[in-house]
This record gives structure tokens, sequence and C-alpha cells, in this order.
């Protein structure tokens, strides 16, 4: 007998993807509607939710037996959902170590905890050997990272580490261990000047990263990443979901951008 949830609403992407990935799809009755991986679930499955609110009547015309959420930023809807005699699970990962135990819990929530442990294991072994083959710390690029532009932010956790395994240094790294945005913001501009990044990337979460609007800032002509025309976009979807998409496509539109670099070609 499956004793596994049955009917789940995944109220954000990343929970959404790892059970396509695991071919638990038909478990899933709702989503995020801002879930756009894999391409399909906007397809099949009915959209319930945003990230900071949900539709409960909805929700609950669904008779799910587990909903999904992710941070603090849900735990309104997830009380909500609870007084309603809803079973809720909120994750709440902003480290690449807890992105991999988020994969390991769901994947165990459904029974399939052994096949992602395994699909874990390869993933760190993968990264051992990419730590392993990467220059000294003074060869590698500086980094920033922009996850928002007015004001500037720079970038959570998970993405300073991913910037890291990549091969480069992420120029803001102390900020990264603030899980709230506004905690990370950068309040004078000419503080990323300063730092002199060798790359820019920027990933706005909801709107197009516009490079030449970065490089126009006052103040920022002289930024090597500026002069030498290395600022470059990483889609939301791909770097900003904590889940497999930054492990795997963000983590590979990283390693492109840096293995790219010309101050890396030219040493």
């Amino acid at each position: 007998m499956d004793r596994y949830p049955k009917r789940i609403v995944c109220m954000t992407e990343e929970t959404t993807e790892t059970l396509y990935m695991l071919g638990e799809q038909d478990r899933i009755v709702g989503i995020s509607g801002f879930t756009v991986r894999p391409p399909e679930a906007r397809k099949e499955k009915p959209k319930v939710s945003a990230f900071t609110s949900a539709k409960i009547d909805k929700i609950l015309d669904l008779h799910p037996d587990l909903v999904l959420g992710f941070s603090d930023l849900q735990a309104d809807i997830a009380a909500e959902l609870i007084r309603k005699g809803i079973e809720v699970h909120v994750f709440n990962h902003r480290s690449v170590e807890e992105i991999l135990n988020m994969m390991v819990q769901l994947a165990s929530l459904v029974g399939r905890g052994d096949e992602m442990l395994e699909w874990v294991d390869g993933w760190e072994t993968s990264a051992a050997e990419m730590r392993a083959a990467l220059p000294a710390e003074n060869r590698r690029p500086g980094v920033y990272f922009e996850e928002w532009d007015d004001p500037l932010i720079s970038g959570i956790r998970w993405v300073s580490e991913l910037i890291e395994l990549a091969g480069g240094r992420d120029l803001f790294a102390e900020n990264a261990r603030e899980s709230l945005a506004k905690n990370r913001i950068i309040a004078d501009p000419m503080e990323v000047a300063r730092r002199n990044p060798d790359i820019i990337i920027g990933s706005w979460c909801g709107k197009k990263f516009r490079p030449e609007k970065v490089a126009a800032r006052e103040g920022w002509q002289e930024v090597a990443a500026v002069a030498d025309r290395q600022i470059f976009e990483i889609k939301s979807p791909l770097i900003l979901q904590p889940g497999p998409a930054a492990l795997t496509d963000g983590l590979q539109a990283l390693r492109e951008i840096l293995l790219n670099w010309p101050g890396r070609r030219a040493a």
C-alpha cells in the first residue's frame, strides 16, 4: 500500500521540479504561478499560489494531503492552512548543503529517499572534482552578483557558494549569509566600484536584466567588468530557485562565464 502523500500542493518551484525529477509528478495537484521548471508543469497543473499569497479556497478544493512551502515568507499561508486542518511542511533552505538536504527530505516524503541520496552523492563527487581543479585564489575573478537593482541587492548564500565552486570570488560574500534581501542591500553603489569586480552577473527576479544600464551607472566606467564588457545575465529560474536548477543549469551557466573570463585565458 502506498502510504506516502498522494495529493501534494507545491507553493514554490523547487519542490515541483524535484518531484518531476523523481518521476513523482502525478502526486502534484497544484503549483505556484511562478513555476517555469519543468515547462510541462505549467501546462499540466493548476496554479494556486504566488510567493507571499495563495488561493486558500482553491487549495482546499484540491483536498491535498500535503502542502509544501518555503521560508518565513510563506509562514502566514502555512498557518492559515494548518488552521484549516491541512498538513504543511515548510522548508527553509538557503545554502547548497541545505538545498541538497531539502531534496533528500522531500524524496523521503514520497518514498524515494534512497534514489535521491544516490543523486546527491554523485553531485557532491562532481563538486569535489571541480574544487580540486580550481586555480589559485589570486587567479580567480572577483564577481559581483546582483539580485536586484533598486536598491542594489547582492546574491544570497547558495549563489555565493556556487560562484566559489564555479571558480570565482564573491566580492560580497559577507552579505550572502543574510537570508533576508533587505539585509543584503548595498546602500552605496560606489562600494561595488571600489571592490572593482572582474565580472558582474545579474539576475533580477521578475524582470529582464539590463547590462547597458549597469554599465552606465555613475562612477562605474572604470570598473574592470564594465571596461572589459564582462557583464552577464543568468535567468532567475536557473539560479534564484533553491533547488535542482541552481545546482545543475545555474552552476553550469556560472562556469561558462567564469571559464571564458579573459583574465583566465591570459593567465
